[in-house]
């Protein structure tokens, strides 16, 4: 079986690149199988690989739960993050240069995190989440300190109308002196789904523009839905 890191790397990245270049968002399909899904779900329940749990509707995030992992992290989950973090820092800094932003994101994901150290953000940020029927997820941005990455992944690890009914995936782009726009998608079990964290550049008739960017889930229907979502950067708390 191929590994994931050979995984990732056969995977289309001029396309990807494209998509978040267009859109601020992109799907890569199949790229856990369902054995992955299947053994990071049945992980939910073991305390000792979480630092933290939250009751989303006690912070009124929303209805649901959610886990950070503690370091060191499953080496699945760790081989996903720091193979894909190289793939995305270019576009990231392509992003930073377009909006005239003085900031270049290093090579590695190791770099990044030293960046992240230096600025006392210690703690891992990989969560894992968990809906049941009437859940859902507040428009957010995940920033957890002033060093951060503007991109981040989400593994999805049900299968829509299949294990769960709603929950879409949700992306609102706020553009300058206009309303927002939604956009809403419903990635299948094993996809993995890079987005923007919090800002991109759209390119307008004067040159480049910032749109902000914020996520969500929609209400569930019915049954029971996880998925993993893998930030780059860690957090101070």
């Amino acid at each position: 079986m191929q590994n994931i890191q050979a995984k990732i790397a056969s995977l289309n990245w001029e396309s990807i690149t494209e998509s978040m270049h267009e859109n601020g968002f992109a799907i890569i399909p199949n790229v856990l199988n369902n054995d992955q899904c299947e053994d990071l779900k049945f992980d939910y329940d073991n305390p000792t690989l979480y630092r933290k749990t939250v009751v989303m509707e006690r912070y009124r995030f929303g209805l649901g739960e959610y886990k950070y992992f503690n370091y060191p992290l499953p080496d699945l989950i760790q081989n996903i993050r720091t193979s894909i973090y190289p793939k995305l820092a270019p576009i990231a800094n392509s992003w930073m240069k377009a909006l005239n932003i003085n900031t270049i994101f290093p090579e590695t994901h190791e770099k990044l995190l030293e960046q992240c150290h230096e600025n006392n953000q210690l703690k891992a940020t990989v969560l894992i989440l968990k809906y049941g029927k009437s859940g859902f997820n507040t428009l957010h941005q995940d920033l957890y300190g002033d060093v951060y990455f503007p991109i981040q992944i989400v593994l999805f690890l049900n299968e829509p109308d299949m294990d769960f009914t709603g929950g879409e995936f949700v992306l609102t782009q706020q553009t300058p002196r206009a309303q927002s726009k939604a956009i809403v998608l419903k990635p299948k079990k094993g996809d993995i789904l890079v987005f923007t964290t919090n800002f991109r550049p759209v390119k307008g008739t004067k040159g480049y523009y910032r749109v902000n960017m914020k996520h969500g889930v929609s209400e569930i229907h019915s049954g029971e839905r996880h998925t993993l979502g893998i930030i780059f950067h860690d957090a101070l708390s």
